[in-house]
């Protein structure tokens, strides 16, 4: 019978203590060299990969970039664990998820270009009747690149009612940005646990083993992957060092580990296609690490809001969490925002998002609460999507009401978080999403047709300005 060994301590600096919602300790940074070790005297002392360890553990190391990446991305850990990863009975290939997508070249005929606004209802949790756990219950919405080019990213939801058994999934393609909407994601990885709720995100980066418990029942969220690089936090320029997503405020696991000798089954991802792995010993029994390239969480409600305190709009980067760079030196590849609680107070502004044609790709979601002025049913667990240059904006009746409202300092969005994946590159749709998924929508073109043209009834001013100042007025010849 497995048995459990809950982490210690003895090496880190601070740990956050646990609370009714999340019984797991943490490690708190960003981007920090971390150590742990469940077991004190485990992890060596002043190199990486002794001749022997204690307790007979094996040394393993991991690397989240090249061997000669600058410093300053080169990321890497050493594990020391019962059993190495290579112990295992070799690999067979899964069948194809029909609503899996990875490459969205628009060669492919399973992906679809759309120059309008789309958007989806809830999307719909799996019956009592099936049991889906999170792994199953991915299933992609859109993209851009290839995992094989090492550029591009991939948009999914999940929907699952199952937890994971002796199952473990590894994403060989790429870093995994996951959001709970409805119930908590109980995540153990080889690093540790962490409990993630709706309000939180979590990364867990290209070729870490984990597995998800849905300790609240069934769950929906949605998940970025990025193939190209890795997350990393938004440059503040003229911020300064503080503000937008604090460091400190980053939580990294603790070491757990299992002693479990029984048959396991490890789904990787590879190049968008699924192949299990069967050893027979948990993939979790890592004792002790210490490294750069770590899962971690954070807690959205802790993000610090930037914008105008006099007038105008600041531009929506000011709303970026995470970031991932693109080949292109300053283009991201995807940027992380978010939409929350915040004071509005610009004077003598249009203060809803102005009408916009963006060269950059938008997805949206809602993880709670109503985000208004959207053109559909924009509900927690939906979706909306606008392709680059695509214009778009609020409805007629908002733009009234913002327009003609008497202006005071107001507090907007409460008890509500909205987000947006965006990216420098076209997003194409997946068949899943745009012929199979049943949530699909349009956005209504007819709620912009009250925004007719006001300036014709000026026509007469207009004409008296022109003539003051000695200019031809309109409708002269």
């Amino acid at each position: 019978m497995p048995l459990a060994t809950s982490g210690a301590t003895a090496q880190t600096a601070f740990a956050t203590q646990p609370h009714a919602k999340d019984p797991y300790k943490y490690q708190v940074g960003f981007g920090n060299l971390f150590a742990s070790e469940a077991l004190p005297g485990v992890l060596p002392d002043g190199q990486n990969s002794p001749q022997k360890n204690k307790y007979s553990l094996y040394n393993e190391g991991m690397t989240g970039a090249s061997f000669v990446a600058p410093k300053q991305e080169n990321t890497k850990n050493w594990l020391y664990r019962i059993r190495p990863s290579v112990a295992h009975q070799g690999f067979s290939r899964l069948p194809t998820n029909p609503d899996l997508e990875s490459n969205f070249l628009p060669l492919n005929p399973k992906v679809h270009v759309s120059p309008t606004q789309l958007a989806w209802y809830p999307f719909k949790l799996p019956s009592d009747k099936e049991k889906v756990d999170w792994v199953d219950g991915l299933k992609t919405i859109a993209g851009n690149g290839d995992p094989t080019l090492r550029e591009g990213l991939a948009v999914h939801v999940y929907v699952a009612n199952a937890s994971m058994g002796k199952k473990a999934f590894c994403n060989n393609d790429g870093d995994m940005l996951i959001l709970p909407q409805q119930g908590r994601l109980d995540i153990q990885t080889e690093f540790g646990k962490m409990m993630v709720r709706p309000g939180e995100l979590c990364v867990i980066q290209r070729g870490m083993k984990f597995k998800v418990i849905l300790p609240d029942g069934p769950s929906r969220g949605y998940a970025q992957e990025v193939y190209g690089a890795h997350y990393a936090l938004p440059e503040l320029g003229a911020l300064g060092g503080n503000g937008l997503a604090n460091p400190r405020d980053f939580e990294t696991p603790i070491a757990c580990f299992e002693i479990d000798q029984s048959p396991w089954d490890i789904v990787y991802k590879v190049s968008g296609e699924l192949h299990t792995c069967h050893q027979g010993h948990t993939p979790f029994d890592v004792v002790a690490w210490h490294g750069n390239y770590v899962p971690y969480k954070y807690a959205m409600e802790k993000f610090i809001f930037v914008g105008s305190i006099s007038r105008d709009h600041i531009d929506p980067s000011v709303f970026c969490v995470l970031t991932a760079k693109s080949k292109q030196p300053g283009v991201p590849l995807a940027d992380f925002l978010i939409f929350g609680e915040r004071w509005d107070v610009a004077d003598n502004t249009f203060r809803p998002p102005y009408y916009h044609r963006n060269s950059s790709t938008e997805f949206m979601g809602l993880i709670y609460g109503n985000y208004g002025g959207r053109s559909d049913s924009f509900l927690p667990g939906g979706a909306s999507f606008e392709t680059n240059f695509c214009p778009h904006g609020v409805s007629y009746d908002v733009w009234k009401d913002a327009t003609e409202r008497k202006q005071v300092p107001e507090k907007i969005s409460q008890g509500t978080l909205a987000f947006m994946f965006e990216s420098s590159m076209p997003f194409t749709i997946t068949d899943y999403a745009m012929n199979r998924c049943g949530t699909k929508h349009e956005h209504e073109p007819k709620m912009w047709d009250d925004l007719r043209a006001n300036f014709l009834n000026h026509l007469d001013e207009v004409n008296a300005d022109l003539k003051a100042a000695g200019l031809p007025q309109l409708g002269s010849r």
